[in-house]
């Protein structure tokens, strides 16, 4: 089914942590909303860097309203804050990527992954599974600023499971997912240029090789 194009020239979206209000002005683009936390919303690149305004450049038939990401957030954080604006954003398009702050903070798996079922269950509400993408954590543990949040091997673990949980949930819902977004990040290891200044999060340079893996299931979902 071809995702349904969501004319709203009246609708005012908030974009990025900031809170300024953008009005969507291309009738003919669908309506996309961003959730996440500091990858989404780019912490320490410009926001044109962050992967997705980088995204609605390589998509044209995207157009961003919304970048809810914020830094620190953890999927009770987006349940508690980001879908509760959604109604008002009228998005035809989501991507969600959470999950690092939950490791950082030692959340359960099992929290995790009921937090995960009420938030792909309630954008299911609101969309078909063509209207939904979800990412993969990628491993900060290969940055310089890693070895911060402890050991490295449990830390990978852990992001190795919640990459586990997201996949297997978006499955069972028939919600695309990329898990390509670890392996890309693991090649900043050896290649710094991949690392924003802070040392920890991605730099526009690596998120633009993430938007490489996610721009193709897009122009799949836009086609269905």
């Amino acid at each position: 089914m071809r995702l349904r194009l969501v004319a709203a020239s009246l609708t005012i979206g908030l974009v990025g942590c900031a809170g300024g209000a953008t009005p969507s002005m291309r009738e003919d683009a669908l309506r996309y909303v961003a959730l996440g936390d500091s990858y989404t919303i780019g912490t320490s690149v410009s926001e044109a860097e962050s992967w997705p305004s980088q995204l609605v450049t390589r998509v044209p038939g995207l157009e961003l309203v919304a970048n809810l990401g914020v830094n620190g957030y953890a999927s009770a954080d987006l349940i508690a804050d980001e879908l509760p604006r959604l109604d008002a954003l009228a998005p035809g398009f989501v991507t969600v990527m959470i999950g690092v702050n939950d490791v950082v903070r030692q959340v359960s798996e099992a929290a995790y992954q009921a937090n995960v079922v009420l938030i792909l269950d309630a954008l299911m509400e609101r969309l078909a599974p063509e209207g939904v993408l979800c990412l993969a954590t990628p491993d900060y543990t290969v940055t310089p600023q890693g070895s911060a949040f402890g050991s490295a091997d449990q830390q990978r673990a852990g992001i190795e499971r919640i990459n586990v949980i997201l996949g297997e949930a978006c499955a069972a819902r028939g919600i695309r997912f990329v898990p390509e977004i670890f392996a890309i990040s693991q090649a900043a290891a050896t290649n710094l240029t991949l690392v924003a200044g802070d040392g920890l999060h991605p730099s526009g340079a690596q998120y633009a090789l993430w938007v490489e893996a996610i721009a193709p299931v897009i122009h799949e979902l836009l086609e269905e």
